[in-house]
Protein backbone atom coordinates (compact mmCIF):
# COMPACT_ATOMS: atom_id res chain seq x y z
CA UNK A 1 0.00 0.00 0.00
CA UNK A 2 1.36 2.86 -1.07
CA UNK A 3 1.65 6.12 1.49
CA UNK A 4 2.61 9.74 0.70
CA UNK A 5 3.98 10.55 4.49
CA UNK A 6 7.04 11.85 6.12
CA UNK A 7 9.62 9.16 7.25
CA UNK A 8 9.78 10.85 10.43
CA UNK A 9 5.73 10.47 11.57
CA UNK A 10 5.91 6.89 11.13
CA UNK A 11 8.97 5.38 11.91
CA UNK A 12 12.03 5.62 14.23
CA UNK A 13 13.88 7.71 11.73
CA UNK A 14 16.37 4.86 10.54
CA UNK A 15 16.65 2.67 7.50
CA UNK A 16 17.61 -0.74 7.77
CA UNK A 17 18.89 -3.82 5.45
CA UNK A 18 18.78 -7.85 5.89
CA UNK A 19 21.77 -7.39 7.71
CA UNK A 20 20.94 -4.88 10.47
CA UNK A 21 19.22 -5.35 13.91
CA UNK A 22 15.94 -3.65 15.18
CA UNK A 23 13.97 -3.94 17.90
CA UNK A 24 11.23 -6.54 16.87
CA UNK A 25 11.53 -9.03 18.63
CA UNK A 26 8.93 -9.70 21.48
CA UNK A 27 9.06 -13.40 23.08
CA UNK A 28 7.00 -14.84 19.91
CA UNK A 29 4.16 -12.43 21.16
CA UNK A 30 3.55 -14.22 23.72
CA UNK A 31 -0.28 -13.51 25.21
CA UNK A 32 -0.74 -10.82 22.26
CA UNK A 33 -2.51 -10.74 19.02
CA UNK A 34 -3.21 -7.47 18.64
CA UNK A 35 -1.41 -7.18 15.08
CA UNK A 36 -4.12 -9.89 14.11
CA UNK A 37 -7.40 -7.67 14.92
CA UNK A 38 -8.45 -4.61 13.51
CA UNK A 39 -6.18 -4.55 10.51
CA UNK A 40 -9.35 -3.21 7.90
CA UNK A 41 -7.92 -3.93 4.57
CA UNK A 42 -4.18 -3.44 5.12
CA UNK A 43 -3.08 -7.14 5.00
CA UNK A 44 -2.68 -7.09 1.08
CA UNK A 45 -1.25 -10.49 -0.35
CA UNK A 46 0.94 -10.64 -3.14
CA UNK A 47 1.33 -13.84 -5.44
CA UNK A 48 4.01 -15.62 -3.63
CA UNK A 49 1.87 -15.45 -0.35
CA UNK A 50 -0.71 -17.70 -2.27
CA UNK A 51 2.16 -19.87 -3.46
CA UNK A 52 2.77 -20.64 -0.05
CA UNK A 53 -0.83 -21.15 1.46
CA UNK A 54 -0.74 -23.54 -1.60
CA UNK A 55 2.35 -25.47 -0.51
CA UNK A 56 1.34 -25.33 2.84
CA UNK A 57 -2.02 -27.04 2.02
CA UNK A 58 -4.14 -23.78 3.26
CA UNK A 59 -6.19 -23.17 -0.05
CA UNK A 60 -5.84 -21.71 -3.22
CA UNK A 61 -7.29 -18.37 -4.44
CA UNK A 62 -10.71 -19.45 -5.40
CA UNK A 63 -11.42 -21.45 -2.44
CA UNK A 64 -10.28 -18.87 0.12
CA UNK A 65 -11.91 -15.97 -1.22
CA UNK A 66 -15.04 -14.40 0.54
CA UNK A 67 -14.47 -16.76 3.62
CA UNK A 68 -10.53 -15.41 4.24
CA UNK A 69 -9.68 -13.48 1.49
CA UNK A 70 -11.76 -10.32 -0.21
CA UNK A 71 -10.86 -8.18 -3.30
CA UNK A 72 -10.47 -4.60 -2.53
CA UNK A 73 -8.91 -1.63 -4.62
CA UNK A 74 -5.71 -0.65 -3.81
CA UNK A 75 -3.55 1.54 -5.43
CA UNK A 76 -5.83 1.88 -8.16
CA UNK A 77 -5.34 -1.96 -8.79
CA UNK A 78 -8.15 -4.64 -7.98
CA UNK A 79 -5.83 -7.07 -5.08
CA UNK A 80 -6.91 -9.00 -2.32
CA UNK A 81 -6.14 -8.64 1.11
CA UNK A 82 -6.95 -10.94 4.18
CA UNK A 83 -10.92 -10.27 5.72
CA UNK A 84 -10.84 -9.25 8.93
CA UNK A 85 -13.91 -11.26 10.42
CA UNK A 86 -15.99 -11.50 13.66
CA UNK A 87 -17.58 -8.77 16.09
CA UNK A 88 -13.49 -8.33 17.23
CA UNK A 89 -12.53 -8.19 13.55
CA UNK A 90 -9.82 -10.72 13.90
CA UNK A 91 -7.86 -12.55 11.37
CA UNK A 92 -9.62 -15.71 10.16
CA UNK A 93 -6.18 -17.37 10.82
CA UNK A 94 -6.67 -16.54 14.68
CA UNK A 95 -6.96 -19.06 17.01
CA UNK A 96 -8.78 -18.80 19.92
CA UNK A 97 -6.53 -18.73 21.99
CA UNK A 98 -4.85 -16.08 20.07
CA UNK A 99 -2.64 -17.37 18.16
CA UNK A 100 -1.64 -17.83 13.92
CA UNK A 101 -2.68 -21.18 13.38
CA UNK A 102 -0.57 -21.01 9.48
CA UNK A 103 2.15 -19.24 11.05
CA UNK A 104 4.47 -21.31 9.11
CA UNK A 105 2.84 -19.89 5.87
CA UNK A 106 2.01 -16.68 6.96
CA UNK A 107 1.59 -13.76 4.68
CA UNK A 108 4.38 -11.19 3.56
CA UNK A 109 3.34 -9.07 5.07
CA UNK A 110 2.56 -10.51 8.54
CA UNK A 111 6.36 -11.52 8.25
CA UNK A 112 6.98 -8.16 7.77
CA UNK A 113 5.48 -5.97 10.85
CA UNK A 114 6.07 -4.04 12.44
CA UNK A 115 8.67 -3.06 9.85
CA UNK A 116 7.69 -1.16 6.65
CA UNK A 117 9.36 -0.62 2.89
CA UNK A 118 10.48 2.91 2.45
CA UNK A 119 10.69 2.66 -1.75
CA UNK A 120 13.25 4.71 -3.22
CA UNK A 121 15.08 5.25 -6.72
CA UNK A 122 13.90 1.54 -7.89
CA UNK A 123 14.25 -0.34 -4.51
CA UNK A 124 14.00 -0.43 -1.19
CA UNK A 125 15.03 -0.34 2.25
CA UNK A 126 13.26 -0.90 6.06
CA UNK A 127 12.13 0.95 8.64
CA UNK A 128 10.57 0.45 12.10
CA UNK A 129 7.13 1.98 12.06
CA UNK A 130 6.24 3.53 15.43
CA UNK A 131 3.04 2.81 16.95
CA UNK A 132 2.09 -0.06 15.18
CA UNK A 133 3.55 -2.81 17.55
CA UNK A 134 2.00 -2.75 21.46
CA UNK A 135 4.55 -5.23 22.35
CA UNK A 136 7.01 -3.53 25.27
CA UNK A 137 10.56 -3.93 25.86
CA UNK A 138 11.13 -5.43 22.54
CA UNK A 139 14.49 -6.84 21.80
CA UNK A 140 16.67 -6.69 18.74
CA UNK A 141 16.42 -9.35 15.74
CA UNK A 142 18.47 -9.39 12.75
CA UNK A 143 15.66 -8.64 10.34
CA UNK A 144 17.28 -11.14 7.52
CA UNK A 145 15.88 -13.82 10.60
CA UNK A 146 12.52 -11.34 11.47
CA UNK A 147 11.26 -12.06 7.76
CA UNK A 148 12.07 -15.88 7.93
CA UNK A 149 12.18 -16.15 4.27
CA UNK A 150 14.67 -18.60 2.25
CA UNK A 151 16.41 -16.79 -0.25
CA UNK A 152 15.93 -13.58 0.88
CA UNK A 153 17.88 -11.65 -1.56
CA UNK A 154 15.80 -13.54 -4.26
CA UNK A 155 12.32 -12.16 -2.25
CA UNK A 156 13.60 -8.83 -1.77
CA UNK A 157 14.28 -8.68 -5.82
CA UNK A 158 10.95 -10.10 -6.95
CA UNK A 159 8.65 -7.17 -3.90
CA UNK A 160 10.79 -4.96 -5.65
CA UNK A 161 9.56 -5.85 -9.03
CA UNK A 162 6.17 -6.50 -7.69
CA UNK A 163 6.02 -3.35 -6.58
CA UNK A 164 6.61 -1.73 -9.81
CA UNK A 165 4.23 -3.70 -11.67
CA UNK A 166 1.52 -2.60 -9.09
CA UNK A 167 2.98 1.14 -8.64
CA UNK A 168 2.42 1.03 -13.07
CA UNK A 169 -0.96 -0.38 -13.22
CA UNK A 170 -2.28 1.65 -10.74
CA UNK A 171 -0.96 4.81 -12.98
CA UNK A 172 -2.02 3.00 -16.57
CA UNK A 173 -5.54 1.56 -15.69
CA UNK A 174 -7.41 4.64 -14.78
CA UNK A 175 -6.46 6.31 -17.81
CA UNK A 176 -7.84 3.18 -20.36
CA UNK A 177 -11.10 3.04 -21.54
CA UNK A 178 -13.64 0.79 -19.40
CA UNK A 179 -13.26 -2.22 -21.68
CA UNK A 180 -8.84 -2.30 -21.26
CA UNK A 181 -9.50 -1.41 -17.59
CA UNK A 182 -11.00 -4.71 -17.32
CA UNK A 183 -8.97 -6.87 -19.59
CA UNK A 184 -6.18 -5.36 -17.39
CA UNK A 185 -7.50 -6.01 -14.24
CA UNK A 186 -8.76 -9.72 -14.99
CA UNK A 187 -5.71 -10.40 -16.34
CA UNK A 188 -3.41 -9.43 -13.22
CA UNK A 189 -6.20 -11.26 -11.36
CA UNK A 190 -5.98 -14.31 -13.32
CA UNK A 191 -2.55 -14.68 -14.49
CA UNK A 192 -0.95 -13.57 -10.65
CA UNK A 193 -3.56 -15.11 -8.42
CA UNK A 194 -6.38 -17.35 -9.40
CA UNK A 195 -4.12 -19.40 -11.98
CA UNK A 196 -1.90 -22.13 -9.42
CA UNK A 197 1.05 -21.78 -8.82
CA UNK A 198 3.92 -24.87 -9.04
CA UNK A 199 4.69 -25.61 -5.66
CA UNK A 200 6.77 -28.60 -6.86
CA UNK A 201 9.17 -25.92 -8.82
CA UNK A 202 10.85 -22.20 -7.94
CA UNK A 203 8.36 -19.76 -7.48
CA UNK A 204 10.38 -16.99 -8.63
CA UNK A 205 11.26 -18.47 -12.44
CA UNK A 206 7.70 -18.81 -12.97
CA UNK A 207 6.64 -15.58 -11.47
CA UNK A 208 9.52 -13.85 -13.60
CA UNK A 209 7.55 -15.77 -16.34
CA UNK A 210 4.19 -14.28 -16.23
CA UNK A 211 5.77 -10.97 -15.89
CA UNK A 212 7.35 -11.32 -19.07
CA UNK A 213 3.95 -12.83 -20.79
CA UNK A 214 2.47 -9.39 -19.19
CA UNK A 215 4.62 -7.26 -21.03
CA UNK A 216 4.27 -8.98 -24.06
CA UNK A 217 0.55 -8.69 -24.07
CA UNK A 218 1.20 -4.51 -24.12
CA UNK A 219 -2.07 -4.11 -21.63
CA UNK A 220 0.60 -2.85 -19.07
Amino acid sequence: MLRDVDINEISDGHFYSLSDMAKLGCNECAGCSACCRDMGRSVILDPMDFYRFAKGGIGTFSSMLEREVELNITDGVILPNIKMTGTDSACPFLTTEGRCRIHAWRPGLCRLFPLGRYYENGSFRYILQTGECKAQNRYKVRIRKWLDMPDPVSYEKYINCWHDLIRKAGEKIPRMDDRKQHEAVMYLLKEFYEKPWSVSGGFYDEFYERTEKLRETGLL
